[in-house]
């Protein structure tokens, strides 16, 4: 208690009578003083002589009362600070068991109302993540709960369909970020496209491709779906999904079996088989290659958007294991150009400041790649003044990274330097072993290329290294010497593992994956061989037009005359498919 709130105790009490002169900090020898100053100079001239031992004594006991009130105060205190102080020392010091102290309980109603803030943003989402994978480990793996939605409908595996109503509300946000998808729907009204289609999935399941989902839905087509990334999973997404109808299989955080075992459960279904594949890397298209050949035989077309799963339908194609016609989303321009620069633009930041709350302006940073992701990465970091290096193979893109105003070098050279190492490369080993031992104290890595390939956590698994999980997403591997690197998403991707998602950019790609899927399943026999084709750029051209609607934009009309100067159809394709953006 304040000392002031002492003297009010004081001033309020009933035996006090009248107010009194209160001086419950002195020692006895200056109340003596103060008491002979009290008389000699508040005595009133008619007062009689008789009259001031009675004063004098009765002040002496007024002050006496006081300070045995305060000096019982501070000895409670006292002695329950030493006690609490014991209870901590004896007490295990670990995170878990420390609480906060005890508050009244109108101080605790009203916390109640408002929420509990933490006075640390860190603390708070240290505290938050380590309940949170507390809870997590001691709950039971979705796969062994029996779980219905409100139909009673139980062909789904998520975490809590409880979630449901949160994850809606996700969807419907993420639905006016995605302009062309709702305009499909609209058209769609009268003539479902995909009347018939079976569609099996495996992407990450967002609120972005939630809204891909139910517009595969509305256009007619049936939907399995699973994830392609373990840690981009939003459960309440996949709850809402779950309720609405749509057999998802996919919870935060699965296991390797989890991961399989959900793909499975998309596919082995009695009474149902796909004939459409959407892919994101690659996992279902090999899962059914693998487990049910079979299944090619009624399969029209797989759509694939990622350079992961590209690459393995190139070496299917290779080896004549190509079992149907493949769209290449991925290196369509709208994709390359907006998804892949713009999207990483935005979420390199996102992703280390949610993570890290590291401050970026004077931090030197290598980015390994600059293809459109690097690009976009470079841009956001040197706008928050990083200092920032490239590396690259390719001649060309190492001319744009120097004429772009940043430093070309070789890892090797700027890994001792640098505070923040960031892969964009789409390849294989990009950060070895050998380049850790020699980054500073601090050092961030982390990956937005491709998969967990980039960076060589493998070789990080020793025993001389120690791993410790700060928070979710975030670890310390600390090295004999007392080194400590900050590994971010565990190698995996940073931008679906630990930030938001520009959902406006998200929604081009989503755009494209359903015109390719619709032209595949429409699509006259023989038009499409056992081959991979790329995205027409006049389906392009039409994605960007369905986009342009949200903005206050007025596309410029080519002349009669300017048509036949140039030779372009007045209604497009306006770029050759050799011209690059």
């Amino acid at each position: 208690m304040a000392d002031t709130e002492v003297d009010d105790t004081f001033k309020n009490s009933s035996h006090l009578g009248s107010p009194t002169l209160l001086t419950p900090h002195c020692n006895g020898a200056e109340r003596e003083n103060l008491s002979a100053e009290s008389s000699a100079n508040e005595r009133p001239a008619n007062t009689a002589s008789g009259s001031l031992p009675a004063a004098r004594s009765q002040l002496l006991r007024m002050l006496e009362a006081s300070e045995a009130r305060r000096s019982a105060y501070l000895l409670s205190t006292e002695e329950a600070s030493t006690a609490s102080d014991e209870a901590v020392i004896e007490a295990p010091r670990t995170e878990k068991e420390i609480q906060a102290p005890q508050q009244p309980q109108e101080f605790n109603e009203r916390l109640t109302r408002t929420g509990r803030r933490s006075l640390s943003r860190s603390l708070s989402h240290s505290s938050e993540d380590k309940r949170s994978s507390e809870s997590s480990e001691e709950e039971a793996s979705p796969r062994n709960k029996e779980q219905k939605n409100s139909n009673g409908n139980n062909d789904f595996c998520i975490k809590n369909i409880r979630q449901a109503a949160f994850g809606r509300r996700e969807i419907e946000i993420a639905e006016q970020e995605m302009p062309a998808l709702m305009i499909l729907r609209k058209a769609a009204q009268g003539e479902k496209p995909l009347a018939g289609a079976r569609i099996v999935g495996c992407t990450h399941i967002t609120a972005h491709t939630a809204v891909l989902m139910e517009t595969l839905s509305v256009l007619g087509a049936q939907c399995r779906w699973a994830a392609c990334n373990i840690y981009s999973i939003q459960n309440e997404v996949a709850a809402a999904l779950a309720e609405g109808g749509v057999p998802v299989f996919a919870w935060k955080g699965e296991s390797e079996d989890d991961y399989f075992w959900c793909i499975d459960s998309c596919v082995n279904v009695e009474g149902w088989e796909p004939n459409l594949i959407l892919d994101d890397g690659g996992d279902m298209t090999h899962w059914i290659y693998k487990k049910y050949p079979q299944l090619f035989e009624n399969i029209k077309g797989i759509v694939e958007e990622s350079v992961t799963g590209v690459h393995r339908l190139h070496q299917l194609y290779k080896t004549g294991k190509l079992c149907g016609p493949a769209i290449n989303v991925n290196e369509s321009v709208i994709k390359q150009k907006f998804d892949n620069f713009y999207f990483c633009k935005e979420s390199i930041l996102d992703g280390l400041k949610r993570t890290t709350d590291v401050t970026l302006s004077g931090k030197q940073v290598v980015v390994c790649g600059y293809g459109e992701v690097g690009k976009g990465c470079c841009a956001a970091l040197k706008g928050l003044g990083a200092i920032v290096y490239v590396t690259e193979v390719d001649p060309i893109c190492a001319l744009q990274a120097c004429m772009d105003g940043f430093q070309l070098a070789r890892l090797n050279e700027v890994i001792k330097m640098v505070d923040i190492v960031i892969t964009c490369t789409g390849n294989k080993n990009v950060v070895l072993r050998e380049h850790l031992e020699h980054v500073k104290n601090g050092c961030i890595v982390c990956n937005m290329g491709h998969s967990n390939t980039e960076i060589d956590v493998a070789s990080l698994m020793t025993p001389e290294l120690t791993w410790r999980r700060l928070r979710a997403h975030v670890d310390h591997i600390v090295w004999p010497d007392g080194k400590i690197i900050v590994l971010l998403a565990e190698g995996r991707l940073l931008n679906l593992s630990c930030s938001t998602v520009p959902v406006y950019v998200l929604s081009i790609t989503a755009t494209t994956q359903a015109l390719a899927l619709i032209e595949l399943f429409n699509a006259p026999e023989g038009r499409y061989k056992q081959d991979i084709y790329v995205f027409p750029r006049k389906m392009d051209e039409f994605v960007a037009a369905l986009h342009l609607q949200s903005f206050d934009a007025h596309l410029t009309e080519l002349t009669d005359e300017q048509v036949k100067y140039t030779g372009v159809n007045k209604n497009g394709p306006y770029k050759p498919s050799y011209y690059r953006y």
